[in-house]
């Protein structure tokens, strides 16, 4: 286990979402296309280098809330090298789930950011933004989805309305969400850019491209760095 790092914002907590990574049980749309078992690595891929660059960044202390248990090597490989703190995900359907979470979360700490493992787009200065958002006063931050949802959710006050009458699973997630922020006079909350996760085939796709540019542009630089001529 890593020594406790010194937290920019010590009083929230950074909920993750996740699923046992194994083949059948995960991105189940998109293993239609790539296979099972290819689905259920690039999951786990996802997962681990979300929770390893969040815990770099020093920014909050980081839950880790699983289903439908804790016992895969992989979870316990995280907690080993991150010293995070590993949960079993409550019963209930999804939104019965993080109202349970962000319940238990803001029990302890003055706000909380929930995200899932699917957008491995997210950086840590994204969930930043949210949480310095909400010590600025905000209650409400939303990180809205491409596909109609959202990929991220920060709280300072657990509102029920929240989690219950949401269409999950639809493109209408952040619509409905916007709708029971409204109902309960919440007019104010704050939105981040939108980002996207990934569930289709086009998706994945998407993030291939996207990592081959990457790999490409840190061998670029990495050829023009060793054609430096040192001049004495």
């Amino acid at each position: 286990m890593t020594d406790a790092p010194n937290w920019l914002y010590p009083a929230s907590r950074i909920l993750v979402f996740a699923k046992v990574p194994r083949a059948g049980q995960v991105k189940t749309r998109l293993a239609k296309a790539i296979g099972a078992e290819e689905a259920a690595r690039v999951y786990g891929e996802w997962l681990q280098d979300a929770v390893v660059r969040l815990h770099r960044a020093r920014l909050a202390p980081i839950e880790l809330w699983v289903t439908p248990d804790t016992r895969h090597p992989l979870f316990q490989q995280l907690v080993d090298t991150t010293g995070i703190e590993l949960q079993t995900q409550p019963n209930g359907d999804l939104g019965q789930r993080m109202h349970q979470v962000m319940l238990h979360a803001l029990a302890r700490g003055e706000s909380a950011v929930l995200i899932g493992s699917d957008c491995p787009v997210m950086q840590p200065d994204y969930v930043q933004r949210a949480l310095a958002v909400m010590e600025a006063g905000v209650d409400t931050v939303l990180g809205p989805a491409e596909d109609g949802g959202y990929v991220l959710l920060g709280l300072r006050k657990v509102v029920a309305e929240l989690f219950a009458g949401i269409p999950w699973s639809t493109g209408y997630v952040l619509k409905a969400t916007r709708g029971q922020l409204r109902a309960v006079r919440r007019n104010s909350w704050a939105e981040l850019e939108t980002l996207w996760d990934i569930d289709r085939v086009e998706d994945y796709e998407r993030w291939r491209a996207l990592q081959r540019a990457l790999s490409a542009a840190q061998r670029k630089q990495q050829n023009e760095t060793g054609k430096e001529v040192k001049i004495s």
